[in-house]
């Protein structure tokens, strides 16, 4: 049968549409192709995945009344969701709220209507994120805990989607899975994050903003790892006892919390060049530290990510290096 994938033309995007395609999947990607950052990057990743011909790409806007629907009921086919596309960043957020809604709250309200109508649906998989820990100072973070603290508006639409998904799994019976992302990086990454930013100004001789001057933590979670766990999630719907929703939500993090320092010299090592660090306070929006608890996924899904930063970084480099032909 057939995997629709939204959010085709993104990081997370692309490397689950490959994974689905290596295992012989037929996979029919969406994507609005928004200029948030580089369409050339976006389309250069559609390019990997066109090599393939059991791929088939859509434009689509998915806050649009409809637009996903007219794709779907030509496709009969498709019998599992993995919705990906998001309006993604903490920081913008701060600037242009109203995308994070539409994309993020209304386009996953459309995932979900369609997704309820299509009777050979098996799972739909979605991507929330451990930005929903907000001010949770416990660590690790483990999807029992609390999460009514959001520190953006990113991070409340996420939580808005998980609440929507648990109540289409309640009402329609649904099967649906949530997947809490932390911090992922890799090759074909997104410029906005961290190991690309912080790469582009090493090599420029640029220095590197650091937030909460230097005092931060992350749960680096490397690409291969985290498409490990969605393809896992994938393939395990959550049952439908009767008695509680058939909705599940999971932590994909690495289980270890690196400061960010440490980050940093392990991506100075891999240029072959210092950093000019340049410390700053912490900004509006930001946390001081993820770290996931994976108990549950490591249960549930067989979850187990293998990639140290020490290892991740430099593949991440030597990618970028390729990327923009450098030498």
């Amino acid at each position: 049968m057939t995997v629709l994938v939204t959010g085709a033309a993104g990081f997370i995007g692309l490397h689950t549409c490959a994974a689905l395609l290596r295992r012989g999947e037929t996979v029919i990607g969406v994507d609005n192709l928004n200029d948030y950052y580089s369409v050339a990057l976006k389309e250069a990743r559609l390019a990997q995945l066109a090599k393939y011909s059991s791929f088939a790409f859509h434009r689509v806007e998915l806050a649009e009344r409809g637009a996903l629907e007219s794709i779907v009921s030509t496709r009969r086919d498709i019998d599992r969701i993995i919705h990906l596309a998001a309006q993604a960043g903490v920081r913008y957020s701060l600037v242009n709220p109203h995308a994070y809604v539409s994309s993020n709250v209304v386009g996953h309200l459309e995932v979900l209507e369609v997704s309820r109508r299509m009777s050979a649906l098996k799972h739909l998989v979605f991507a929330s994120s451990s930005s929903v820990y907000g001010g949770n100072t416990k660590l690790p973070f483990a999807v029992a805990d609390r999460v009514d603290t959001p520190h953006s508006l990113y991070a409340a639409t996420k939580k808005a989607d998980e609440l929507m998904s648990y109540c289409y799994a309640h009402l329609y019976r649904l099967p649906t899975t949530g997947l809490r992302f932390f911090t992922v990086y890799g090759p074909w990454g997104r410029p906005d994050m961290a190991a690309w930013l912080f790469t582009e100004a090493i090599i420029a001789d640029r220095p590197v903003k650091v937030f909460n001057h230097g005092k931060m933590q992350r749960d680096f979670t490397y690409i291969d790892d985290i498409v490990s766990g969605v393809v896992a999630c994938l393939d395990r719907p959550p049952t439908d006892s009767g008695l509680e929703p058939p909705c599940r939500i999971y932590n994909l993090g690495n289980h270890r919390s690196e400061p960010l320092m440490r980050f940093i010299a392990v991506l100075e090592s891999a240029l072959g060049k210092k950093a000019k660090i340049e410390l700053a306070p912490m900004e509006a929006g930001d946390v001081q530290a993820t770290y996931a608890d994976i108990a549950d996924t490591e249960r549930d899904l067989g979850f187990s990510p293998q990639t140290t930063i020490d290892e991740g970084i430099p593949r991440f480099v030597a990618w970028y290096r390729s990327y923009h032909r450098l030498s």
